[in-house]
């Protein structure tokens, strides 16, 4: 077990867990690598390098390893290494990669393995274009599946990022899981359940339902080792930018051909010719079931090996036609690996913010250059006059408080001399919220003023400290009033505040200054980070993951760190790892949801099947052709209670009652119309902030005339 050292970190596990692995001396991992030489690499990633040394086993035989050397500077820290230091040591199968060793001195954090010679999967697929036969590809998946059956039903781990990069090959090409950093323990023998935790993978392998809700099961290693088949069979990478962007995910692209039944297009031409059209269906008919949205009719790993089998049985019996082919396990399989009677399109649907910047890096390093200046538009607060204005911190002056620290109300003294009342934020410094998002806030709210984007009066940066200074806005947030104080709020007011939010977006997104070539993107839009002033007026808040459009930067594609909120997370970020200004767009759509039905972006109190607001409302929102194709007809939150609902003309339904009687039809309908809009799961098809602002001030003109109409009968 891992063990509390109660500042929220892990201490190394006791030495009685780690029998079966050896923990080597610095020392020792130095003499291995020539101290880290350079020309000793042989991988590399978000953790740091990964280096081939020859060490002394426990019994003093010497062995090829493989030594992953954790880099200080990664998202990865000691958490994740005893995390796969305490997994490692006590799995044992001929599919999972063999734990040596670990190193743990000072800062140093070092796992030994067994050397698998040659690299991964992914390597070969994408990088050296290894002429795999579709044999070997099978016997590859297998051996890949019969691993995670392996940590799912004999150890109930769950990986929690399996890809083609992770799957690692002998040179008689078996396939060995590996780096198991980010896995969790599942409760064994209880299939429903689930491990709530934030987000972390990577892009193009993320489970939907993981994205939408937080609840990593082993059905989300299910859904990623879906899309390994998928690479497997067209040799695609998860993400490939050399496409349209449309194209981009191959989740997306293959499902596409798979429903018009373009089998023959998705194919890797290399082994065209050497699959059988029943096995090519079959092996089809897996990664589908690997990749439905709804979990429950997703196969488990033991079915996934059983079908792979079987498949593998077929091929065989095809390719040799002279040995009679007999009853496999594959006839046995049919009704288990059925396809659903329409094809659903399944690309990912992506949080918690799980950045950890350390407090032992510069602070220094962040702040923008020529702070002197390019922050003139704000004060440089003391330190001194932080703590008076707020009583030194006073507990019963806190008016909200989350994962980046807490706000007080303080009165403090502005540039110009007067006493105003202000709202401080005080980041923890051992917050995941640090320096580059502390300084990204002070640089987006210097540049980006607006009557609807709250004001930033000044900031404070006294070593660890930092604390940013804002107007004071007394009424609170938009989800506050809507799902915790129930505050009577009309149509009108709720429009009006709907009106004000999308202004501050607009600003966003569309202003340009000084090294500000095409706006900005929020990043968090949500009913929390909407402010209300005394007048109702809203104003968009808390930008500390908010950047300057990156229209003109590489993006990385492989991020284990996915910023946002979950119920807010824009389905195509997952897909292809790139949040932009339509992302806001999506978040905003479910904004709009909140507001008209008044429940929460997550709804646990629903249970498992429904807790997503935009899958629910959509369900009832959508005319059917409309709806977005990552919706599941067997989701009990669209098909089996929304359409039925849909089919009695039953929109009014998802109205929150107390508005109900106010909205008139045609009022109702476009606002329907712009959350669809908001809501499309393809960025291309959604509104820009520029439509959903004309959109929703077309509307209230629309109710406004209604309101003085005599044609009451117009109502719901």
């Amino acid at each position: 077990m891992l063990l509390s050292t109660g500042d929220g970190m892990e201490s190394e596990p006791s030495s009685s867990s780690l029998q079966p692995c050896r923990r080597f001396q610095f020392t020792e991992i130095q003499q291995a690598t020539n101290d880290f030489d350079e020309s000793l690499v042989i991988g590399r990633g978000g953790f740091g390098k990964v280096y081939k040394g020859n060490v002394f086993n426990g019994s003093d035989v010497v062995v090829a390893a493989a030594i992953k050397r954790l880099d200080s500077s990664s998202d990865q820290g000691a958490p994740e290494f005893w995390t796969e230091v305490e997994n490692l040591s006590r799995l044992r199968h001929n599919n999972i990669v063999s734990l040596i060793g670990y190193c743990y001195y000072e800062n140093e954090m070092i796992v030994v393995y067994e050397y698998i010679s040659d690299g991964t999967l992914n390597d070969h697929l994408h990088k050296l274009g290894t002429a795999l036969s579709w044999l070997q590809r099978l016997n590859i998946c297998i051996g890949a599946a019969r691993g995670l059956d392996y940590l799912h039903t004999g150890q109930g781990i769950i990986h929690r990022d399996v890809k083609s990069s992770n799957i690692l090959l002998q040179e008689s090409l078996e396939a060995k899981i590996t780096d198991f950093g980010l896995s969790k323990a599942d409760p064994m023998n209880q299939p429903s359940t689930y491990v709530r935790t934030g987000l972390k993978g990577t892009f193009g392998y993320l489970d939907p339902e993981y994205f939408y809700t937080g609840k990593l099961t082993r059905k989300s290693d299910v859904y990623s080792f879906g899309i390994v088949l998928l690479e497997v069979l067209c040799r695609r990478p998860a993400i490939d930018t050399t496409l349209d962007e449309d194209q981009w995910g191959l989740a997306r692209w293959a499902q596409e051909h798979i429903k018009k039944v373009k089998l023959v297009h998705i194919i890797d031409s290399d082994i065209r010719g050497q699959i059988s059209p029943k096995c090519l269906r079959e092996f089809v008919r897996i990664a589908v079931r690997c990749l439905h949205n709804n979990t429950k009719q997703r196969c488990t790993m033991a079915e996934v090996v059983v079908g792979l089998e079987s498949v593998l049985t077929l091929q065989e019996n095809i390719n040799n036609p002279l040995q009679p082919a007999g009853e496999t396990v594959f006839s046995r399989m049919v009704g288990m690996l059925q396809l659903p009677s329409r094809m659903v399109d399944t690309h990912p649907v992506p949080s918690e913010k799980e950045n950890s910047a350390s407090s032992e890096h510069s602070y220094k390093e962040f702040e923008p250059a020529s702070s002197s200046s390019s922050l003139q538009a704000c004060h440089h607060f003391g330190f001194p006059e932080i703590r008076h204005a707020t009583s030194d911190f006073d507990e019963s002056l806190v008016i909200g408080h989350g994962g980046s620290g807490k706000v007080y109300f303080g009165n403090i003294i502005n540039v110009s001399g007067s006493v105003v009342a202000v709202a401080i934020k005080r980041l923890r410094s051992t917050s995941g919220q640090g320096a580059v998002q502390f300084w990204a806030e002070v640089n987006i709210l210097r540049n980006f003023q607006h009557r609807n984007i709250v004001s930033l009066i000044g900031y404070c940066h006294d070593g660890k400290e930092m604390l940013l200074v804002y107007e004071y806005i007394p009424n609170g947030t938009l989800g506050d009033h809507l799902h915790t104080h129930g505050t009577p709020l009309s149509w009108l007011q709720r429009l009006n505040i709907c009106i004000g939010a999308a202004h501050g977006l607009l600003h966003l997104h569309t202003h340009t200054g000084v090294g500000i070539v095409d706006g900005a993107i929020h990043h968090d839009v949500k009913s929390l980070n909407i402010l209300l002033s005394e007048s109702w007026e809203a104003k968009i808040s808390d930008f500390g993951l908010s950047e300057i459009d990156p229209m003109d930067k590489p993006l990385t594609y492989a991020n284990t760190t996915i910023t946002g909120t979950f119920g807010y997370l824009d389905p195509a970020c997952s897909e292809v790892g790139r949040l932009t200004k339509k992302s806001d767009v999506y978040a905003f759509g479910v904004v709009l949801l909140e507001v008209l039905c008044r429940r929460p972006a997550l709804d646990t109190s629903l249970g498992e099947e429904n807790p997503n607001l935009a899958r629910w409302a959509q369900g009832f929102l959508c005319r059917r052709l409309a709806l977005d194709n990552s919706l599941d007809e067997e989701d009990a939150n669209l098909a089996r209670w929304a359409q039925r609902s849909i089919k009695k003309g039953n929109v009014k339904h998802i109205v929150d009652p107390a508005i109900r009687d106010q909205i008139s039809r045609k009022c109702l309908k476009k606002f329907v119309q712009i959350v669809e809009r908001c809501l499309q799961g393809n960025p291309k098809h959604r509104s820009t902030m520029a439509e959903v602002v004309a959109g929703l001030e077309s509307i209230l003109t629309l109710q406004k005339k209604f309101n003085n109409s005599l044609q009451p009968q117009n109502n719901i």
